[in-house]
């Protein structure tokens, strides 16, 4: 029985918490607060947050359902922790979503989409078939919701024809309202001749048909070779009739002798001919894979749908307006436009019409209040979901979560500033207050200083990370972790922390890339120069231009200047390759380790294949690996775990009881290296590993590296797709830093993913490491202490969308601190220096020394 003093409850009561990492923590975490997670990548954050509040109190709400609706649900695994008392049912905002489909939108995403076809179908002048225009009334609208055949049914008052009027579902482009051409896509694909044959030097045994290099297509030139096709000769000195049977020769069976490497002659009846166009379509048909869509995708070229004209909407439809708007316009309205498209409709409809229009637009209102208050009034509906960057992606969802209004839900958010310029925080954090006063709990996993400072309680988790981790370091109000000897973050909260270290420097640009980009979304003649061997970080809004300008233009024009983007009009540059880093985990499946990512693991294979007991045991190299069938345990199959369906229950996973998580099959775990089986190495930590390998120069030179970027926790053979986007972008760059990166341009899209400040200053060593090799380095960035530590910066602006794609400011950072400028990117950023004012930072002229 509960004693009433302990009711109701204020804390949720998490006891044992053992899952990854934790070192069996118990913690009380307010009921009814904003508590704020925060600790160095790789600590234990998201473990707590995501691995035991969300997965339990999903869990707990998913119970009352019945067995039925359960087993048709995704559920999270069974959580490590001995007792969780107290929690609410829990939704969950990812840091890693899913990238919607070609077929989302903003408007569908947010469900204001569907309110506006409800307005189209309810408030519009439909037209009757004869042309006639009807004005909106209630008899309309009362036809829509007439019972079974009748509803929509509607006489035209000028010629007295009876016809159906459009429902909401007539205008979803997803369903009957969908373009015929394009069936609600926008696009149509048709083959790129280009594509098709690339490079017509070449000969066809060289590789002149692309489309033939596609897999189950690579006989395809010995057939045309028995139709007479000179294999040899340069596809354009080719006769035209050799040319037809390449590209449209008929598709048909022939009898084809196919001669093998070591002389042999294989003769085949019925070999089927695919000429160079069909082999696409074909491919195309029997592809199952994302992958191998992507490749076969390279042959086609996307273009505006020349029937609906990129709307996606059947064009009947836009016959039928409201307030002199048909559907496609309303849907390229900014969301900032659609208050006034609101205003003008209601003053446009009679008064008998303006109380239904009302209760439309209330629900409007409800979902388009807080996607403005998170900043994303630049975006208009018809936006396609997957150009979409992370942290609107987040917004989004975070947006159409607050207006279901609500009371008693915990919600747990993972890095919710992702991609958030800092003017947008604060728009953020009014959100969160919104959901804490409709009576629900708050947790949020960030490192954003400013988050963390208006958060009612701070749990600090490390002190370190991996095995270092996952100890409760300090706890409490803001100001208390200030004062805190142990805390971490208190130093930055104080504004003590050492938050930059760049010397006296002149910045010229006499040396740089020059880009000049013309008409690109929201970029106009916009022309910027990028250091060469400089950190340059690119600011702004989201949606200001920052991805058009680098990812868009700068990138594929280095990457192929001969062909170089529609939109780009200038490039000078003395750069030959660019890399672009992003936060993506690293690795396809949980078979990839650190070890296999790097070549740690294939010297390891090659230092037990050469053991004089593996010699007489005749196992080669191969026998090594886990991935291998003669290395791999016989039950998990070189998993190291098993999973059990339990139907209704979520699946279970327990080690496997043969290797016992080892991976490899008991003959290979018996061979030992210096007294390590391969598995015991595996299990090492990158610090711990190194004095075993301090002879081995290959694998000691890896040790080294990894530990120099910060990653020494990490385990030999720790999952690589269970990374934090920092650790994941960190690994990324080990190979690089072995060798020169001269004329090399490093592109990094939002690098403190997931980073403690004190990381952030780990990344910033890494990255003045590869500037020290040559690197020319671009940072799409919203974070302060990157802007602070960059040599150049280019900021876009004033904001985003249709107000954004304007060069702003450029130059070095504390030149244009001191300077007028008033960007408010800037103006965050004096604010930012301001408080860290104990590192008496002083801005001297163009030039920047630090006392």
């Amino acid at each position: 029985m509960i004693e009433k003093s302990n009711f109701p409850p204020k804390n949720i009561e998490v006891r044992g918490a053992s899952i990854n990492n934790l070192k069996n923590i118990d913690i009380d975490i307010p009921l009814h607060k904003f508590v704020a997670i925060t600790g160095p990548s790789g600590a234990g954050k998201s473990s707590l947050a995501m691995g035991i509040l969300y997965a339990e109190g999903s869990r707990r709400y998913l119970e009352a359902l019945s067995t039925y609706t359960r087993r048709r649900i995704s559920q999270a695994k069974e959580t490590g922790v001995r007792e969780v008392r107290h929690i609410p049912s829990a939704i969950a905002l990812r840091q890693r979503l899913t990238v919607p489909s070609e077929r989302s939108t903003v408007g569908s995403m947010s469900e204001i989409l569907s309110v506006i076809r409800l307005i189209f179908s309810r408030l519009a002048s439909p037209v009757c078939p004869n042309g006639h225009k009807i004005a909106p009334s209630l008899a309309i609208a009362k036809a829509m919701d007439a019972p079974g055949d009748k509803m929509g049914e509607i006489t035209c008052p000028t010629c007295q024809v009876e016809f159906m009027a459009k429902s909401a579902e007539d205008f979803a482009y997803n369903s009957g309202g969908a373009c015929p051409k394009c069936h609600g896509t926008g696009k149509v694909q048709t083959l790129d001749p280009t594509k098709i044959i690339p490079d017509d030097n070449k000969t066809i045994n060289e590789g002149a048909v692309a489309s033939w290099r596609l897999p189950g297509r690579n006989f395809m030139n010995t057939i045309a070779a028995t139709l007479g096709v000179r294999l040899d000769v340069p596809f354009k000195d080719l006769t035209n009739k050799e040319k037809d049977i390449v590209l449209h020769g008929e598709k048909k069976k022939y009898a084809v002798d196919f001669h093998t490497s070591t002389g042999r002659v294989y003769s085949t009846d019925g070999t089927l001919y695919e000429n160079a166009y069909e082999a696409v379509y074909a491919s195309l048909k029997t592809a199952k894979t994302e992958r191998s869509l992507t490749r076969i995708n390279k042959f086609f070229k996307f273009s505006t749908c020349p029937l609906c004209h990129g709307n996606r909407l059947n064009p009947e439809l836009l016959k039928q307006t409201v307030a002199g708007m048909n559907i496609a316009e309303v849907s390229n309205l900014t969301l900032a436009e659609l208050v006034h498209f609101e205003c003008k409709t209601i003053n446009w409809l009679p008064e008998e019409m303006k109380g239904i229009a009302k209760a439309i637009f209330k629900d409007l209102e409800d979902n388009l209040t807080p996607l403005l208050d998170l900043g994303l009034d630049y975006l208009t509906l018809a936006r396609n979901g997957n150009t979409l960057s992370t942290g609107e992606l987040q917004r989004i969802q975070l947006a159409r979560t607050l207006r279901t209004e609500t009371t008693g839900v915990l919600y747990v958010l993972d890095e919710p500033t992702i991609g958030l310029h800092p003017d947008n925080v604060s728009g953020l954090l009014k959100i969160f207050r919104k959901l804490i006063d409709q009576g629900n709990s708050l947790v949020v996993v960030d490192h954003e200083v400013s988050v963390i400072e208006a958060a009612d309680w701070v749990i600090e988790i490390g002190p370190e990370a991996g095995e270092m981790g996952g100890r409760i370091v300090a706890e409490g109000r803001p100001e208390d972790l200030e004062n805190n000897p142990k805390s971490m973050i208190g130093k930055y909260l104080s504004g003590t922390a050492k938050i930059t270290s760049l010397k006296k420097q002149d910045i010229s640009l006499a040396q740089s890339t020059q880009l000049r980009v013309k008409d690109y979304f929201n970029l106009h003649d916009v022309e910027v120069a990028i250091p060469d061997e400089k950190l340059t970080a690119v600011t702004g809004f989201s949606g200001a231009g920052k991805t058009s300008l680098i990812l868009d233009s700068l990138v594929p024009a280095i990457k192929n200047p001969h062909a170089l983007p529609a939109q780009v009009t200038k490039l000078t540059t003395s750069i030959k390759s660019v890399i672009s880093v992003d936060a993506k985990p690293v690795g396809k499946n949980t078979r990839s380790c650190v070890a296999t990512y790097t070549s740690i693991m294939d010297n390891l294979r090659h230092l037990f294949a050469n053991l004089l007991e593996a010699k007489e045991q005749k196992l080669k190299i191969s026998a090594f690996s886990y991935n291998n069938k003669q290395g791999a345990c016989p039950t998990c199959q070189g998993l190291g775990k098993i999973s059990l369906d339990l139907q209704y229950l979520p699946d279970m996973e327990q080690v496997c009881p043969t290797c016992q998580g080892q991976r490899f099959a008991p003959d290979i775990l018996k061979i030992k290296w210096h007294n390590y089986s391969i598995a015991e190495l595996l299990n090492l930590s990158v610090n711990e590993a190194i004095p075993v390998f301090s002879h081995e120069s290959k694998i000691l030179r890896e040790l080294t590296l990894l530990q120099e970027v910060g990653l020494g926790y990490l385990h030999l053979g720790e999952s690589t797709p269970e990374l934090s986007g920092g650790e994941a972008q960190r690994l990324k760059l080990i190979k690089h830093l072995q060798k020169s990166c001269k004329h090399t341009l490093f592109v990094f899209d939002e690098p403190t993913i997931g980073l403690h400040p004190s990381d952030i200053q780990v990344l910033l060593k890494v990255l003045r490491r590869l500037q020290k090799k040559g690197a020319t380095i671009v940072i799409i960035t919203h974070d302060l202490d990157i802007m602070t530590n960059c040599d150049y910066l280019i900021d876009l602006g004033p904001k985003g969308g249709s107000n954004g794609g304007q060069v702003m400011a450029t130059g070095n950072p504390f030149a244009l601190v001191k300077s007028n400028n008033s960007s408010l990117t800037l103006q965050y950023l004096r604010q930012h220096l301001l408080k860290y004012r104990d590192r008496k930072i002083v801005c001297v002229r163009m030039n920047y020394s630090l006392i």
